[in-house]
Formats: C-alpha cells, structure tokens, sequence
C-alpha cells in the first residue's frame, strides 16, 4: 500500500507541475508557447479548468502527502 501511495504522490506532482507551467501570471494561455504581449483578463474557458483542475490536483497532493505519513 505503502508504494502505491509513493508513486501515486509522484504521478500527481508531475501533473501539478504541469498545470502550474501553464499558468502564467499577466498573460494568456498562448503566452505558454510564445505569444505576444496581450492584457490580462479574467479567467475564461480553457484557462479557467486549468486552474480548477490546479487545486484539485493540489489537494489531492496534500491528501497523498498525509496518507504517506501517516501509514507506515
């Protein structure tokens, strides 16, 4: 149990890592893969799953984390 937990914690920072690169403060998602120098605005379609999906990967990172600790 105790190596499931291990490399679910793993697979999920990963995916953490990734979502966070594509956030870019003060640009748009296009800006990720070299885009111009556009305004920022609210979150809207793509950009705004991204960040929700963020901190349900956090959390679930968290939990993992916690598990990790706590069974041993």
């Amino acid at each position: 149990m105790n190596q499931i937990l291990f490399y679910a914690q793993i697979a999920v920072s990963v995916i953490l890592i990734i979502l966070i690169a594509f956030q870019q403060r003060g640009a748009a998602l296009g800006s990720a893969f070299g885009g111009g120098g556009e305004f920022y605005s609210s979150r809207r379609g793509l950009q705004k799953k991204i960040y929700y999906a963020t901190i349900v990967v956090a959390t679930l990172f968290i939990v993992l984390g916690i598990l990790n600790l706590v069974i041993i």
